[in-house]
């Protein structure tokens, strides 16, 4: 069993969606099976990996941050996460009672600890904020664990 976690940006430009998706799809066509992936199931890379996993016929593992951690999410968004929530064959849900920076920090670390592998959709920048995707890149490399960047070069988040 390979247990593959993800990190990545939830505002993720238009121009970089089909190289995140192919690039996460090539990192887990080449991971020995059966594939487990943990996902907080955020806006963007999370939703995103958490879709492929799927479609590779691995189990999805959520990692839900905190208590009313639905509440961050709305519109087509939160459609697509109550959709990736019931398809997930397990949840962690952490013992924190609001969605805030030390709970999604929290969900972060969880991932990067019980993980062999990261796939980073970063574009290597500091995280905007405590729990961010730097912060869960760099638990990672303290843990000795093996992390795959995806990102296109030349693009911004900005």
């Amino acid at each position: 069993m390979t247990n593959i976690g993800v990190t990545g940006h939830q505002q993720i430009p238009a121009q970089a969606l089909e190289y995140i998706s192919s690039g996460i799809r090539t990192i887990l066509r080449g991971q020995p099976r059966p594939l487990v992936g943990f996902s907080s199931l955020a806006v963007g890379a999370d939703q995103l990996f958490a879709e492929e996993i799927l479609a590779e016929g691995g189990e999805l593992h959520a990692v839900i941050p905190s208590d009313d951690y639905e509440s961050t999410f709305s519109g087509e968004e939160l459609h697509k996460y109550r959709r990736l929530l019931a398809a997930a064959l397990s949840v962690t849900r952490l013992p924190r009672t609001q969605p805030d920076e030390a709970a999604f920090d929290a969900a972060g670390l969880w991932i990067a600890e019980n993980s062999e592998l990261m796939v980073a959709v970063w574009d290597g920048a500091a995280s905007r904020g405590r729990g961010g995707t730097a912060d869960a890149v760099a638990h990672a490399r303290q843990l000795g664990r093996q992390i795959r960047v995806v990102w296109p070069e030349g693009v911004s988040r900005d």
